[in-house]
């Protein structure tokens, strides 16, 4: 029979598995990147993604401005 710690660890699994699938439920798929000359150009405003940002996150499709804009008027 599972004692209170067993209980508290398949608890807690289930929360996090729980707030993972939520989570995943909530993102919107990345746009497809905009490369011209082998360059990844803002869908936004069209100028370069800073090499900063496609370290960080290579799929990215927008500049971290245009990415905050967005987020912000998104509600993300």
């Amino acid at each position: 029979m599972p004692d209170l710690y067993d209980r508290a660890q398949e608890r807690e699994q289930a929360n996090t598995v729980a707030a993972q699938r939520a989570h995943a439920e909530r993102q919107t798929p990345e746009p497809q990147q905009q490369r011209v000359a082998g360059q990844v150009l803002c869908i936004d405003c069209d100028e370069p993604v800073e090499p900063r940002r496609l370290e960080a996150k290579p799929n990215a499709a927008r500049c971290i401005h245009c990415q905050t804009t967005w987020e912000r008027r998104n509600g993300n």
